[in-house]
């Protein structure tokens, strides 16, 4: 049935007062409106890692399930659960904030009930952590009946909380208490859940190391990624007060010869045979401080001490709501500095006057993720993960940056960067990944058409980039017809 006749029939409808197929037309415009506003538009991966023990932050930095917005993500992760291995089982770290059991709070439950309102959302549960540690998962991989009854029972564990998949954050394989033969033991274990994960139609995905000799060792690449849906590599923490040296947690590029960067890591994944439409690039929405007796510059000497926050309260480590509310404060005396060549920013104190030490915190601003997401979209690869939002500054407590887009060259307007208007402050550096996702890829597509010889007019050009409301237009006639063809049908 063509457009022009679902367009007539429905005036005709219209006029002779047919209250029946009116309603129902509206309803079906109704419904495929609701569908396209949950999640974002831009059809990349945007993989929201909640840490759940943030809950129990004190002040503005408690972090709770109701605080997440799930307009924001395609995929939520839920982080984390345990194994028990001799149950060769997945157990839950926290019963009381997990479960429903014992008056528990639900919160498997609570998370997964957003697929209620927003069907486009994704929710796995992860398996693992740094605390976790590599011991019990060598031995469980080990052995063949082990792994056989993990993989059934935790089948069913996700099935009952109604996750849509699971997780692996085994860290990391052949390291920690690991054993070499973990490298293939890791493969059999990623194929028999996908054998029995698509019975279900289940989610398979693991958080990858982002050192490149962790990646020798741990990763046969070429095979894990036969069977997961997604490799989340988690590119920071390159550097950090073991160092002995002011670095950079996440530098996007590093001079040549060094591996410790997120260009080197996904590079040497596509050169060892990770598909790029199952990359997903980790962006950290925290930073790595350190002290030094100089001044506070990348490469400067520090005495290997780090300090905390007053939400994390982790030596070492400061969420972008604590680092965004200390340079909010304009008399704290803390500066910072752009490095263009590694997109990171770093900030620093002014000497403090009875140890001498300056303190010092590098991190990724709103600018540095916005450059980050580009680089991902020119890579071609599936989209970004964040290790985590309930570290992003959700309550929308500090001014918002002003340099975000300044390395994007078609939004350049004499020489400044025009900023997209933004309703909410919350989640700053969320909301800039999904903005700078549909700009990059607008970037990327404006690039190639530069460098090309065009066809058409300019005009016929900027027209083609409607053809996404075209085909919704389309779809949505589509269902009109339908609708009518049914009614005719019944009536």
């Amino acid at each position: 049935m063509s457009s022009r006749l679902v367009a007539k029939m429905a005036s005709s409808y219209i006029k002779t007062g047919n209250k029946l197929l009116l309603t129902l037309l509206v309803i079906a415009s109704i419904a495929c409106s609701a569908k396209a506003k949950t999640g974002p538009t831009h059809g990349k991966l945007v993989v929201c890692y909640i840490s759940t023990w943030a809950v129990y932050r004190p002040g503005n930095g408690a972090y709770a399930i109701e605080n997440f917005d799930p307009n924001l993500c395609t995929h939520v992760i839920y982080a984390f659960a345990g194994l028990d291995i001799t149950q060769s089982a997945i157990k839950s770290l926290d019963p009381w904030q997990d479960l429903k059991e014992d008056y528990g709070k639900g919160g498997y439950e609570h998370l997964t009930g957003f697929k209620i309102t927003h069907p486009h959302l994704k929710v796995s549960l992860a398996i693992g952590g740094w605390n976790e540690g590599s011991k019990n998962y060598s031995l469980l991989v080990a052995d063949p009946e082990q792994r056989r009854r993990f993989v059934k029972q935790v089948t069913t564990f996700i099935r009952k909380y109604n996750f849509d998949g699971l997780d692996l954050d085994w860290e990391y394989p052949t390291q920690r208490g690991g054993r070499p033969q973990d490298r293939e033991n890791f493969v059999q274990l990623t194929k028999e859940l996908r054998d029995e994960f698509d019975n279900y139609g289940l989610l398979l995905t693991s958080a990858i190391g982002a050192a490149k000799n962790v990646i020798d060792q741990a990763y046969d690449v070429r095979q894990i990624s036969r069977y997961l849906d997604y490799l989340h590599i988690m590119c920071y923490d390159y550097h950090g007060s073991w160092d002995k040296l002011v670095g950079y947690n996440a530098p996007l590029r590093a001079p040549e010869g060094d591996v410790l960067s997120v260009e080197f890591t996904i590079d040497y994944l596509l050169k060892m045979g990770a598909p790029p439409n199952k990359i997903v690039i980790g962006l950290p929405f925290y930073g790595r401080t350190f002290r030094t007796p100089r001044d506070g510059n990348a490469g400067d000497v520090t005495d290997g001490t780090a300090f905390q926050g007053p939400f994390t309260r982790e030596d070492g480590f400061l969420g972008y709501n604590e680092i965004c509310n200390i340079l909010s404060n304009k008399t704290s005396g803390w500066t910072t500095i752009w490095d263009a060549k590694t997109s990171q920013m770093l900030a620093r104190s002014e000497r403090d006057v009875f140890s001498g030490l300056v303190q010092v915190v590098t991190y990724d601003s709103a600018r540095s993720i916005a450059n980050k997401v580009k680089f991902a979209v020119e890579k071609k690869l599936a989209g970004t993960m964040i290790w985590s939002i309930d570290t992003d500054d959700f309550r929308g407590s500090c001014a918002p940056e002003d340099d975000i887009y300044a390395d994007y060259k078609y939004l350049q307007s004499n020489g400044h960067a025009i900023m997209p208007k933004r309703i909410n402050s919350n989640y700053p550096l969320l909301r800039t990944i999904n903005e700078a996702t549909t700009l990059a890829l607008d970037e990327v597509e404006q690039t190639i058409e530069d460098n090309e010889i065009p066809h058409g007019s300019i005009e016929d050009r900027k027209n083609s980039n409607a053809s996404g409301n075209v085909l919704l237009q389309r779809s949505l006639l589509d269902l009109i017809a339908f609708v009518l063809f049914t009614y005719h049908l019944v009536f």
